[in-house]
């Protein structure tokens, strides 16, 4: 069935025909942002329903172009999950109001949603939820089981057999559907359902390559919460289908689920309360079962899993959403169900009903505490794709900035330079210079206070080539070698940090945050002095204990 391709209409931050003197001072920041990369007008809007062109692409004199930044979620679930509650329109008039520009609904893969159509139905919503809401890019998503191992949000643009494709997927390579879901060293099915699982990434190359769709994209979610993707996994996903696959989770949803006072003494951020199982990777440490800093320990730990795919010089994508099913204080509950009907037989909850009363939840709404920022140079949805997939990507909780511009180049290099994922070919001896201007907070979060960065740190890897050991979770190469204290900076300012001589190639990513709570590194002091730590179970306010990360730059030495 052919899908409507929506009409579009750009954010009111972007929007030239809206006056600046309504907009509200991150509305402003925004804008100032869009003006300084010389996009603001209406050559921004002129992508919402083009592919990307080459003039958005790296050029050597220029280096990579001028970005905005559009801000999204990838992991939103609704009334078609049968643990979640929302409809569509309530989605989106969150999503709205906490200021995002796109997002993916996402919904669980299981028996109803498939036999009932689920795919199909919710695209009607959707449709309806696109017309109700033309400032911001809805995505029809999944939330794939993936074969033995966690899930995984499976999405594409508006267009040619856009549904089509979630529903063969779903039947051919859900794991949940298929029974595919035991696994770990030594049981029965695991070569089969790793097996699967590439195949799955495969087949969907296949329907990008050939025209089936414009596009699609996969990012695995949570993906330490069980520890059942294991290194060696995540590494035959990636290389299965490397333009498809294209990175992970950073850091989960549920970031409320350890509001003090609110739920059981025992809860962490992300509901990260599990222990290892049959099913789970030998190789990974208790403390993987954690979030640091609101952060999977994959992310989060210096010269970790997530370091050690990038030393192999290929670049691996994280990004933050809210996976949200029910939000904290939140009055809303599940409707009742008509006599005979059933998830099984509707592919749907009821619609839900308020309550006024505050409802358990563990949730923010999108946009609300977790922001990924994807670059652009035109406003669309396959801008947004094809800027997740060249890597121009950072992250942040609690509005942390407003923005973040990162460029490597050479020392006394001409254009901008390289920006987040993507490369700078040097001679072997050439000095590096990273440059990073931040834009600070200009208006209370949704907590009610201003977040102010505190340091800002360089984490900078070497890249030594495919992995020997294709279960190797360590970058032994990478460490934090700067830190720059910002506490107290505000407006934007810019810092100039030499890297120095390019003897080997190397690749460099940044973190930052609140300065509130931080500690030692998984790996020790000498490789992270003040990194991300977990919290006491059942004391972790979200709000407390904010990071922002970014996308590595690779720096490729010619020798």
């Amino acid at each position: 069935m052919p899908s409507q391709r929506p009409i579009q209409h750009l954010p009111r931050w972007a929007d030239p025909d809206v006056p600046a003197d309504s907009l509200d001072p991150q509305g402003l920041s925004r804008r100032g942002l869009l003006r300084s990369a010389g996009l603001f007008g209406a050559a921004f809007a002129g992508g919402a329903l083009l592919a990307p062109t080459a003039a958005e692409a790296h050029t050597p004199s220029l280096g990579d172009p001028a970005l905005s930044y559009l801000v999204g979620d990838h992991h939103v679930h609704s009334v078609y999950s049968h643990d979640a509650k929302y409809t569509f329109s309530q989605l989106a008039a969150a999503a709205s109001q906490y200021g995002l520009d796109w997002m993916v609904l996402t919904e669980h893969s299981n028996i109803g949603h498939h036999k009932a159509g689920g795919a199909q139905a919710e695209h009607e919503e959707i449709l309806k939820a696109r017309a109700e809401n033309r400032r911001m890019l809805l995505f029809q998503g999944l939330e794939w089981y993936i074969p033995g191992a966690e899930h995984a949000t499976v999405f594409s643009p508006p267009g040619r057999h856009e549904v089509e494709l979630l529903t063969q997927f779903e039947q051919a390579y859900d794991g949940k559907l298929l029974g595919y879901t035991s696994g770990g060293p030594g049981h029965p099915d695991t070569a089969r359902n790793e097996a699967h699982a590439v195949k799955a990434l495969q087949w969907l190359d296949q329907q990008r390559r050939c025209g089936y769709v414009d596009d699609v994209l996969v990012l695995a979610n949570h993906p330490l919460r069980l520890g059942i993707d294991s290194p060696h996994e995540m590494r035959a996903w990636r290389d299965a289908a490397p333009g498809i696959m294209i990175g992970m989770e950073g850091a989960p949803g549920a970031q409320a689920a350890a509001s003090p006072g609110r739920h059981a003494p025992t809860s962490i951020r992300g509901d990260y309360e599990n222990s290892p199982s049959a099913n789970s990777f030998p190789g990974y440490p208790r403390e993987a079962y954690l979030t640091h800093g609101g952060f999977d320990w994959a992310t989060a730990t210096v010269g970790g899993l997530w370091d050690a795919m990038l030393a192999e010089g290929k670049l691996f994508s994280v990004t933050s959403n809210s996976d949200v099913h029910r939000v904290t204080f939140d009055t809303w509950k599940n409707g009742d169900w008509l006599p005979g009907q059933n998830f099984d037989n509707t592919g749907r909850l009821p619609d839900p009903v308020n309550t006024t009363e505050p409802q358990p939840g563990s949730d923010f709404w999108p946009g609300q505490f977790s922001r990924t920022h994807v670059g652009v140079t035109r406003y669309g949805y396959r801008q947004v794709m094809a800027g997740l997939r060249a890597g121009r990507v950072w992250v942040d909780h609690g509005q942390l900035i407003d923005g973040i511009d990162v460029r490597v180049n050479r020392e006394h290099g001409i254009g901008r330079g390289v920006t987040l994922g993507g490369r700078l070919r040097v001679r072997r001896g050439e000095k590096i210079v990273l440059n990073v201007t931040v834009t600070t907070a200009s208006r209370p979060n949704h907590h009610g206070e201003v977040p102010r960065l505190a340091h800002l740190d360089v984490i900078r890897g070497a890249v030594c080539g495919p992995a020997a050991d294709r279960d190797e979770w360590r970058a032994p190469g990478t460490k934090v070698v700067h830190t720059a204290d910002v506490e107290g900076r505000t407006g934007r300012y810019t810092l100039r940090i030499p890297l120095g001589k390019a003897e080997e190639s190397f690749y460099v990513r940044l973190r930052g945050s609140d300065g509130r709570r931080n500690g030692p590194g998984f790996l020790g002091a000498a490789i992270d002095p003040h990194g991300p730590i977990p919290h006491e179970p059942g004391n972790g306010d979200a709000w407390l204990d904010t990071w922002c990360y970014t996308n590595p730059v690779f720096v490729d030495v010619v020798h």
